[in-house]
């Protein structure tokens, strides 16, 4: 826990500076998750170190326009926030290091492997709150997924369950399209059984496709309000849908992330890839260790990592096992699974 104090000796520049019911002030609390008071003319933050110090950063900026012009627009504070994201993101751009040897995670193709040494993983932080807590990448290896998807129109991401690819595109989706960078979320997975015959569950075609779609739906609704998920898929801003179904379509001003990526075929993989339109961005996520496809059938995920790998401008991570964020137990499963099988 770090804090620091700022001093506005001005009971109207306070006032002006944290707005109409407090306004400014939620909004800049929200952003860096810190507490922040005032009282004998000084403004004390407190909080995370970075988080800390990046709120300060903002409010001096803030007092500055205060003194000025006498007060402030909400406009003019997201402004600032808007620029206070986007140091931050270049800060994390700046700290993915890349060397020509290691197995932690690839961006850019055959360039190298990328990995960050002492990465800070709170600057991978995303503008989204789950169960009232903003989310953020809980490891280094994650923290460089978060800085692959927002510096590359295509992001491949392979790595073992529980590691947050599914969790984090989304979160980093919805991200975009709170910040109007795109008009629309598509989050699209293969119909493919894992071991049990599904057509024998009851219910129309919409109701045997919910269990290949929930784990979707399970993310969006963590990070978006129910009613307004409900409303937002009505609209069709959000759409959850099988891989089958994106066939002839072009997807402009879009984030698209196809999940389970593991069982596509070759021929859906291309398929998949060749629906990116103009503004788009493309997540490709599963586990090459966990195909369910027939025997014999190659996984169009296992070949797209080895058939783009040479594309510069495509990111590539591999995520570990020291990357899984469920339960405890989880690494300890995946390591004796994989031991076994060795």
């Amino acid at each position: 826990m770090t804090e620091t104090t700022l001093e506005v000796s001005d009971p109207n520049d306070v006032l002006a500076l944290f707005g109409a019911r407090d306004q400014h002030l939620r909004a800049i609390r929200s952003q860096f998750d810190v507490t922040i008071t005032h009282r004998d003319g000084k403004i004390r933050i407190a909080g995370d170190h970075d988080a800390v110090r990046a709120a300060a950063r903002v409010l001096r900026v803030l007092r500055t326009m205060v003194q000025r012009h006498g007060g402030l627009s909400g406009e003019e504070v997201e402004r600032v926030l808007a620029e206070e994201r986007q140091d931050r993101r270049e800060s994390l751009k700046g700290e993915v290091v890349t060397r020509v040897e290691g197995v932690e995670g690839v961006a850019g193709g055959a360039a190298g492997v990328t990995f960050s040494r002492g990465m800070d993983i709170r600057a991978g932080e995303i503008d989204i709150h789950s169960a009232g807590r903003r989310i953020r990448p809980r490891t280094e290896g994650q923290a460089v997924y978060v800085a692959a998807i927002r510096d590359h129109d295509l992001t491949f991401c392979s790595g073992p369950a529980g590691t947050g690819k599914t969790y984090l595109a989304v979160a980093c989706a919805v991200e975009a399209l709170k910040e109007h960078r795109i008009r629309k979320i598509v989050l699209v997975r293969p119909a493919v059984e894992a071991g049990e015959n599904l057509g024998f569950l009851p219910g129309d075609l919409r109701a045997k496709l919910n269990p290949y779609l929930r784990p979707l739906l399970d993310a969006i609704n963590e990070m978006v309000d129910y009613d307004q998920a409900r409303s937002l898929m009505e609209q069709d801003v959000i759409e959850v849908i099988p891989l089958a179904y994106m066939r002839g379509r072009t997807l402009n001003d879009a984030f698209i992330i196809l999940d389970e990526a593991q069982n596509t075929t070759v021929a859906q993989m291309k398929m998949f890839l060749t629906r990116m339109g103009e503004r788009s961005r493309m997540v490709v996520s599963g586990d090459v260790s966990q195909v369910d496809l027939p025997r014999g059938v190659q996984s169009g995920l296992r070949d797209a990592l080895m058939r783009l790998q040479g594309i510069p401008e495509i990111g590539m991570i591999r995520l570990q096992k020291t990357d899984i964020v469920r339960h405890k137990l989880v690494q300890q499963i995946v390591r004796a699974y994989e031991s076994l099988d060795s």
